[in-house]
């Protein structure tokens, strides 16, 4: 990883307090979904976030959700954390994703996908597994923000957007330009901030799964598999469907399952 992208990171400021309490409260065992709702209704940022996704056709909870209490209720405490969560760090980090030719928005829409995905497909598996696997799905691609600030700096943008739009492995590209995958990258944002060993490493290893700790090694694939079907640069593409279905039929996961969910997804969205 470039030296610069290495004191970028270093510098980062702590997360926001309303995080760090949202955290609290979802690793305490005798907390409640009001402890939650009372955190977050501190924080206006957070709770406009929380009912915009409440809302949008992603999540389909059915009817219209117009106070935080209802939104939580129905996300559950692991779902409204990752939410919350999300949008904080693209806040702070503060997002310019032009060199992967998408705007800031997209890129959330593109991360809420993600985590939508992995945990409508665990569901069907393992509910713990699922809950785990949203929140770093949903926040896998957190280190795009960093990769594209140090390409807008070193003034790369056009090439590197280039070669991001017909790129079949997003990874090598990045590599090529900043020494670091995305992978690499978020793992080490989350590091920094000091989140648990087990959530950096399902994402350091996203990028090669086969080389992940055995404990680890199924959450990883999942997370691989999940930004194959939704790459920055073709979500959802035919191509990138059948890459994803592969990949799951080859590492011996449940693709009918990941097959059922992505017709949900592209349903919804339609």
């Amino acid at each position: 990883m470039k030296s610069s992208m290495i004191n970028t990171i270093k510098s980062l400021p702590p997360l926001p307090k309303t995080v760090v309490d949202m955290q609290r409260v979802c690793n305490d065992p005798n907390s409640s979904i009001s402890d939650l709702v009372k955190t977050v209704e501190g924080d206006p940022m957070i709770v406009a976030n929380l009912l915009k996704a409440a809302n949008s056709p992603l999540y389909s909870l059915r009817r219209e959700i117009i106070s935080v209490a209802q939104a939580v209720s129905l996300f559950g405490m692991s779902m409204t954390r990752s939410i919350g969560l999300g949008n904080s760090v693209r806040k702070l980090l503060n997002v310019d994703m032009e060199p992967y030719g998408i705007s800031s928005d997209r890129f959330a829409e593109l991360s809420s996908m993600q985590g939508v995905l992995a945990h409508r497909w665990y569901l069907q598996i393992d509910r713990h597994k699922a809950d785990k696997l949203f929140l770093a799905a949903f926040l896998q691609e957190t280190g795009k923000i960093v990769i594209a600030s140090d390409i807008i700096e070193e003034d790369l943008a056009t090439n590197f957007k280039s070669d991001i739009d017909t790129a079949i492995d997003i990874s090598r590209v990045e590599r090529s330009y900043v020494e670091a995958t995305t992978a690499e990258v978020t793992a080490a944002i989350f590091t920094h901030w000091n989140f648990d060993r087990e959530f950096v490493q399902m994402i350091e290893y996203s990028d090669a799964p086969e080389k992940a700790p055995e404990e680890i090694r199924e959450l990883s694939t999942v997370l691989h598999i999940i930004k194959s079907v939704i790459p920055i640069n073709a979500p959802l593409s035919e191509r990138s469907i059948t890459q994803g279905l592969k990949k799951a039929e080859v590492a011996g996961l449940n693709a009918a399952a990941l097959q059922k969910s992505i017709n949900e997804m592209v349903e919804k969205l339609a």
